[in-house]
Order: structure tokens, then sequence, then C-alpha cells
């Protein structure tokens, strides 16, 4: 338990955890479906009864923050409310509805001398979190490992040191009360920037996985420094392309949403491409945009559109704001569009806004990025919307998982091969 290691030295106590998840991660594997899916329930429901400590917990958290001088966008992820703990809770919830993938036979055939091959889901093992700012990451990480039958290993920012305390200690009561064991989910007690680095030294090899929640800086140095797979992005330049052919309500009204519900999320929109075709629609959108508390910074044919914008250098069309600010660009058609996104994207999520079904056909099928969209604002980029329940991250890259990151995506799989009694000549 943590409260027996926290006075030992950083590298001894870091190594202690991975050995308990360890030893935890074997008892997950074989735990029956029923009794996680319990644990899960008991987890959301020890997450509504630890309200008020929690609330007061991340008022701690934002006391310092504001002293520190956080930013507005940081301290909008930090923040925790009566309706944020229960969207955490029902997440929770929601993730326990889930199927158990650990077990499935995701595929199976039968070879010609008889014997019968199955691949089958099975746990990562032991998952290492690494996080700012973001509490509700403490709940939404630890619930999506466990049903996945995984340990996991959370090191939350120092900005969010208190929240994440009093939410973990409301997930391992609910752990404990269905016969679960209490380092299936740990949170590492020291804010020393020592136990990242062991983490991504994978803790003698007791971490299977790190996954990264943050900023450039964070997830740079996961990608450089670890010694275990990652499953990150790097950041989220999510881009919307506004077609000749789209209907300019719809496009003004999505332009809007994926700039502005939340401008500190990895799939808020950062830059709005408008086909030349559909120029006279720009004024309109960008006017919505600017009412909504949105700062315009355009190109120069932006510009003579629209003049209350601001120039637009060439690094603004590389720079996540996660902030109300948008960069603007006309483009020739979806041709056009396509070369800015290849030109500046994170391979995060792009949106088009389009009737014309070659031109949909065309943006699909010629972008890589991990989520694309149709007539659809670019905040659906999201596991909770996708329907998984919640998720871990955003994977970008291309090596077993991407887009959102489930439970389905916290399993690998191994071969099972029934014969009776097959020699091979």
């Amino acid at each position: 338990m943590l409260d027996r290691i926290e006075g030992g030295d950083v590298t001894t106590m870091m190594h202690a955890l991975g050995q308990q998840a360890r030893t935890a991660s074997r008892k997950l594997a074989m735990a029956p479906t029923l009794q996680k899916q319990a644990a899960l329930r008991a987890m959301a429901a020890e997450l509504r009864k630890s309200a008020v400590a929690i609330l007061q917990a991340n008022q701690e958290d934002l006391a310092r923050a504001a002293q520190s001088g956080l930013s507005p966008a940081s301290i909008d992820r930090l923040a925790l409310n009566d309706a944020r703990i229960e969207a955490m809770a029902a997440g929770v919830e929601a993730i326990a509805a889930l199927p158990d993938p650990v077990g499935s036979i995701s595929a199976e055939w039968t070879r010609p001398n008889g014997l019968l091959i199955q691949r089958v889901r099975t746990p990562l093992g032991v998952i290492g979190v690494i996080y700012e700012s973001r509490p509700n990451v403490t709940a939404d990480a630890g619930a999506l490992c466990l049903a996945a039958g995984n340990a996991v290993i959370l090191r939350g920012g120092s900005d969010s040191v208190a929240s994440s305390r009093a939410i973990h200690a409301a997930l391992v009561s609910g752990l404990i009360a269905e016969g679960l064991p209490a380092e299936a989910i740990q949170l590492v007690p020291t804010t020393d920037r020592a136990a990242v680095g062991l983490m991504l030294g994978g803790l003698h090899g007791t971490i299977d996985v790190i996954v990264p929640r943050g900023g450039r800086s964070l997830v740079e140095r996961v990608q450089s420094e670890a010694r275990v797979p990652v499953f990150a992005h790097l950041e989220g330049l999510c881009h919307v392309y506004i077609d000749g052919s789209a209907k300019p309500e719809m496009a003004r009204e999505i332009a809007v949403n994926a700039k502005m519900r939340r401008t500190g999320i990895c799939g808020a929109a950062e830059t709005l491409l408008i086909d030349r075709a559909a120029s006279a629609s720009a004024r309109p959108i960008l006017d919505a945009l600017a009412e909504a508390g949105c700062e315009i910074r355009g190109s120069s044919e932006i510009l003579a559109l629209y003049p209350e914008a601001a120039p637009a250098t060439e690094a603004d069309f590389q720079t996540e704001y996660l902030d109300a600010i948008i960069s603007v660009a006309l483009v020739d058609g979806v041709e056009g569009a396509i070369r800015h996104i290849e030109q500046y994207s994170s391979h995060h999520t792009e949106a088009i806004v389009a009737e014309d079904a070659e031109v949909v056909a065309k943006f699909m099928q010629s972008l890589d990025s991990a989520i694309l969209l149709h007539n659809a604002s670019t905040q659906f980029a999201d596991g909770g919307e996708f329907g998984m329940g919640g998720e871990i991250g955003i994977a970008t890259g291309k090596m077993h998982a991407r887009g959102p990151v489930g439970v389905e995506q916290l399993t690998s799989f191994n071969y099972r091969v029934h014969g009776n009694g097959q020699l091979r000549p």
C-alpha cells in the first residue's frame, strides 16, 4: 500500500509500486467479468459518495493554480464541480456495462490437419499513465484499465495532486468492497519528477505500456525517453474544412462547436479551412465564431473578406492553441484542404462539412489522421462519444492502438491451439 512505502526514497518506492502492480495484474487477469463489473459500479458509487471531499481537494488545487499563474485553459481542465464528478461516475458505470474483452475469441480457424487455432484477447498487464491537470483521468484510466484486466500506476501532475488523491481513494474503496486488490489502481504518492523517469524506464520490467496525457513537453519527453511501448499523441492540431457543397447553416454551427464547445481539449478545432467556392459563407461563420468569443487569425485572403481578423503567421497554422483562438485560410477545394492538412496536421482529427459524396470520399481516402469526421464536430473525437464508455487517450501512432484507446485497445492477444494428438512430420 502507498502509505507503507511513501517514506522511502523515490527509487525504492517506485520499484515497490511496480512489483505490487505486477502481482495485482496476475489476479486481475483471472478475475471474473462479474467481479470486475461489480467493482466498477462500486467505484462509481464511491465517487458520488465522496463528492464533497473531492470538491474540497479540488479547491486546494485551484487555489495553488491561481497563485502559480496557471493559464485559464489549464485551470478549466483542472476544475471540478458536481456535474463533472457525476460525469466521472457515470463514465465508470458506462465502462462497467461494456462487454468484457478479456477471453473473447477475435478469430478462429481449423487447419487441414485438424488443429483448431484461436486468437484470444488477453490483458496487457501493467499500464503506466502519466498526466497533467486533468484529475478526471484518475477515474477514467483506473476504470478502463480494470475493465480490461490490467493493473495501472497513475502519476498525476503536481497541480492536481489533491484532487487525484481524493478520487483515487474512492476508487480503492470500490476495489476493496468487491474483493479485488487495492494495488490494482495505484497513485504515485510523490510529485518528484524522478518518478516519471523511473516509470519511463519500465520499473525493472514491471510496466508494459506507458500512456501520457498532457502538453507537448510531457509527451515529447515520454516519447524520447520511454523504454516501453507508448500510446500517445503529441498534440491535437485538428482541422475543419468547409467545402463549397456544404450547407451554410450546418457549416456555421459545426465550426463554432468544433472550436468553442471546450477549447482546452485535444479534439478542439485549431484551423478552419474554407473552400474558395464557399467564400461567401466565410463572414457568417467568422461572425458566429467572434460572437462566441473566439479570436480569428486569418490569411491575407481572409483579412480581405474579414478585416476584423488578426493576421495569421506561419506559426499560427502549426499551433495547438487550446484556447479561444482559431487560424483560418481559404483553399482550392478539397485538394487544397488535403494539401494544407498534410502539411500541418498532427494526424489526430480532421472534419469535412460537405454534401458532395465524391468530395467526402476523396477527403476520407486521402488523409491519414486517426479520426476523420463528415458533417460532425471534431469535439466528437472522444472514446465516450464512440460508445467506448471512455478513453485513456487518443493514439495517433499506427501500431496496436489508434484513435480513442478504450477497453478493447487495452488488451493484447495470444494464440491458443487445440489438437487431438497431431505431430508435425
